[in-house]
Protein backbone atom coordinates (compact mmCIF):
# COMPACT_ATOMS: atom_id res chain seq x y z
CA UNK A 1 0.00 0.00 0.00
CA UNK A 2 1.72 3.44 -1.22
CA UNK A 3 1.09 6.01 1.14
CA UNK A 4 2.06 9.99 0.97
CA UNK A 5 2.79 11.97 4.18
CA UNK A 6 2.92 16.00 3.94
CA UNK A 7 4.01 17.97 6.82
CA UNK A 8 5.15 21.46 7.88
CA UNK A 9 2.61 23.71 6.61
CA UNK A 10 1.48 26.85 8.53
CA UNK A 11 0.26 30.30 9.30
CA UNK A 12 3.17 32.50 7.98
CA UNK A 13 3.13 36.17 7.50
CA UNK A 14 4.42 37.68 3.94
CA UNK A 15 8.15 37.83 3.26
CA UNK A 16 8.50 34.63 5.53
CA UNK A 17 9.44 31.10 5.09
CA UNK A 18 8.53 27.37 5.51
CA UNK A 19 9.78 24.07 4.59
CA UNK A 20 7.89 21.52 4.23
CA UNK A 21 8.80 17.76 4.22
CA UNK A 22 6.98 14.46 2.79
CA UNK A 23 7.10 10.80 3.03
CA UNK A 24 6.38 7.93 0.99
CA UNK A 25 6.07 4.55 1.81
CA UNK A 26 5.36 1.36 -0.18
CA UNK A 27 7.40 2.52 -2.88
CA UNK A 28 11.02 2.59 -3.44
CA UNK A 29 12.12 6.34 -2.99
CA UNK A 30 15.46 6.61 -4.60
CA UNK A 31 13.98 5.13 -7.66
CA UNK A 32 10.73 7.95 -7.73
CA UNK A 33 10.55 10.91 -9.38
CA UNK A 34 8.94 13.38 -6.91
CA UNK A 35 6.63 16.47 -7.53
CA UNK A 36 5.56 19.31 -5.46
CA UNK A 37 1.67 20.51 -6.32
CA UNK A 38 -0.62 23.01 -4.70
CA UNK A 39 -4.22 23.86 -4.73
CA UNK A 40 -6.10 26.87 -3.82
CA UNK A 41 -10.30 27.67 -3.24
CA UNK A 42 -11.62 27.97 -6.31
CA UNK A 43 -8.39 26.95 -8.65
CA UNK A 44 -7.11 23.85 -10.41
CA UNK A 45 -4.48 21.92 -9.02
CA UNK A 46 -0.81 23.33 -10.03
CA UNK A 47 2.60 21.75 -10.27
CA UNK A 48 4.69 23.70 -8.11
CA UNK A 49 8.46 22.23 -8.67
CA UNK A 50 9.50 18.04 -9.45
CA UNK A 51 12.64 17.07 -8.94
CA UNK A 52 14.22 13.75 -11.11
CA UNK A 53 15.24 10.24 -8.79
CA UNK A 54 18.36 10.82 -9.83
CA UNK A 55 18.55 14.99 -9.46
CA UNK A 56 19.20 15.31 -13.26
CA UNK A 57 16.22 17.24 -14.05
CA UNK A 58 14.17 20.24 -11.41
CA UNK A 59 11.10 22.00 -12.74
CA UNK A 60 9.86 25.73 -10.89
CA UNK A 61 6.52 27.28 -11.88
CA UNK A 62 7.77 30.90 -12.91
CA UNK A 63 5.41 31.95 -9.97
CA UNK A 64 8.20 30.04 -7.28
CA UNK A 65 11.33 30.43 -9.36
CA UNK A 66 13.75 32.16 -7.01
CA UNK A 67 12.01 31.69 -3.69
CA UNK A 68 11.34 27.95 -3.34
CA UNK A 69 13.28 25.37 -3.53
CA UNK A 70 12.90 21.40 -3.87
CA UNK A 71 15.45 19.06 -2.57
CA UNK A 72 15.68 14.93 -1.44
CA UNK A 73 17.08 12.99 1.52
CA UNK A 74 17.28 9.42 0.33
CA UNK A 75 18.25 8.14 3.09
CA UNK A 76 15.65 9.73 4.98
CA UNK A 77 13.17 8.76 2.20
CA UNK A 78 12.26 12.81 2.48
CA UNK A 79 11.25 15.08 0.09
CA UNK A 80 11.28 18.95 1.24
CA UNK A 81 10.28 22.30 -0.49
CA UNK A 82 11.63 25.32 1.59
CA UNK A 83 9.87 28.12 0.78
CA UNK A 84 11.25 31.74 1.46
CA UNK A 85 9.82 35.35 0.76
CA UNK A 86 6.37 33.57 0.79
CA UNK A 87 3.23 35.99 -0.41
CA UNK A 88 -0.37 35.42 0.48
CA UNK A 89 -0.76 34.37 -3.22
CA UNK A 90 1.10 31.41 -2.17
CA UNK A 91 -1.58 30.12 0.16
CA UNK A 92 -2.62 26.97 -0.62
CA UNK A 93 -2.88 23.10 0.12
CA UNK A 94 0.26 21.58 -0.65
CA UNK A 95 0.57 18.48 -2.07
CA UNK A 96 3.63 16.01 -2.48
CA UNK A 97 3.30 13.07 -5.31
CA UNK A 98 5.41 10.52 -6.14
CA UNK A 99 4.94 10.19 -10.14
CA UNK A 100 6.47 11.92 -12.72
CA UNK A 101 8.70 12.79 -15.28
CA UNK A 102 9.57 16.28 -14.56
CA UNK A 103 10.65 17.81 -17.87
CA UNK A 104 11.96 21.95 -17.42
CA UNK A 105 8.59 23.27 -19.22
CA UNK A 106 6.52 21.51 -16.57
CA UNK A 107 4.32 18.63 -14.93
CA UNK A 108 1.63 16.60 -16.10
CA UNK A 109 -0.97 15.60 -12.85
CA UNK A 110 -1.98 12.92 -14.55
CA UNK A 111 1.27 11.47 -14.55
CA UNK A 112 0.87 11.63 -10.65
CA UNK A 113 -1.10 8.58 -9.54
CA UNK A 114 -0.62 8.72 -5.53
CA UNK A 115 -1.75 11.35 -3.33
CA UNK A 116 -1.14 12.58 0.19
CA UNK A 117 -3.67 14.44 2.74
CA UNK A 118 -1.52 17.67 2.02
CA UNK A 119 -0.70 20.01 4.14
CA UNK A 120 -2.30 24.11 4.45
CA UNK A 121 0.23 26.14 4.05
CA UNK A 122 -1.28 29.98 4.64
CA UNK A 123 0.36 33.46 4.25
CA UNK A 124 -1.04 36.71 5.95
CA UNK A 125 -0.36 40.05 3.83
Amino acid sequence: QVRVMESGGGLVQAGGSLRLSCTVSGLAFGDLNMAWFRQAPGKEREGVSCLMWSGDSTYYADSVKDRFTISRDNARKTLYLQMNSLKPEDTAMYYCAPGGPCPYYGVNILRFPYWGQGTQVTVSS
